[in-house]
């Protein structure tokens, strides 16, 4: 485990697409596991700022997005599919037909799961990127799941819905059910990329990073992968009580 303390989000932006930027220029077909809500956007920033310089290139590149609401329209504004053509793809020269986003076609319930399962099978991820949330959940592995769980259809917890409510117009709004890689999705990926920010956060960093590994914070399980890196801001990082780990810049 890698730990990197930055100064601001702004600079846990700019370290975390820099580790992007060096994988893509090593490999121009690099698989990528992409995340989405406030914590990864100014990454993307950066990797469109670093597109449009002509440090790199998506041409070749491949994504599979970790969640997405189900029975939401695709086109919905708060739709992870939405969220990911606004805030990277559109402005990049991503070939469509390498963009993965769980289906959330409700009519087609019992069977998104295994299709999304079987494209993972196939492409094992160089790189996963992974925000964190208050409860400890990545992706949308809500507390309680299981530890060697794969893509499934799950119910939100009353916090994840409420931390997300600030997309949508009210809580009522914020759907109750997500199609999400599992952890095991998750850990299969050769490296895990994960950032953080604001004092919020800092609590449950510390249990994911210095506790015992248990479904109650899923996000400890990464304290088992081989190659993980961890970029936070300063506020985040404030209740790591082992500071063996860190690299500040």
């Amino acid at each position: 485990m890698k730990i990197i303390v930055c100064k601001d989000y702004e600079e846990v932006s700019k370290k975390a697409a820099s580790i992007v930027i060096k994988e893509m220029m090593l490999n121009d077909e690099l698989k990528i596991g992409l995340a989405t809500g406030s914590s990864p956007i100014g990454l993307y920033k950066n990797l469109i700022e670093a597109y449009n310089n002509h440090l790199i290139s998506f041409k070749h590149v491949t994504t599979f997005n970790l969640d997405e609401y189900v029975g939401i329209d695709r086109l919905h504004p708060q739709s992870y599919y939405s969220f990911m053509n606004e805030n990277l793809f559109k402005y990049v020269d991503i070939d469509k037909e390498n963009i993965n986003i769980p289906n959330n076609d409700i009519s087609k319930l019992d069977s998104l799961a295994d299709e999304y399962d079987a494209r993972l099978l196939g492409n094992q991820r160089d790189i996963q990127l992974l925000g964190i949330g208050k409860n400890g959940h990545i992706g949308f592995n809500e507390p309680g799941t299981t530890l060697s769980s794969e893509t499934f259809i799950t119910e939100l917890s009353e916090q994840t819905r409420i931390d997300n409510s600030r997309f949508f117009g009210s809580l009522e709004e914020v759907p109750k059910y997500a199609i999400t890689m599992g952890i095991k999705n998750i850990m299969y990926a050769k490296k895990v990329l994960l950032i953080a920010s604001g004092k919020s956060k800092a609590k449950v960093i510390n249990k994911a990073i210095n506790e015992d590994i248990t479904k109650e914070i899923p996000a400890s399980i990464l304290q088992l992968h081989p190659d993980l890196t961890v970029v936070l801001d300063e506020e985040a990082a404030c209740e790591i009580k082992n500071l063996d780990y860190l690299n500040r810049i």
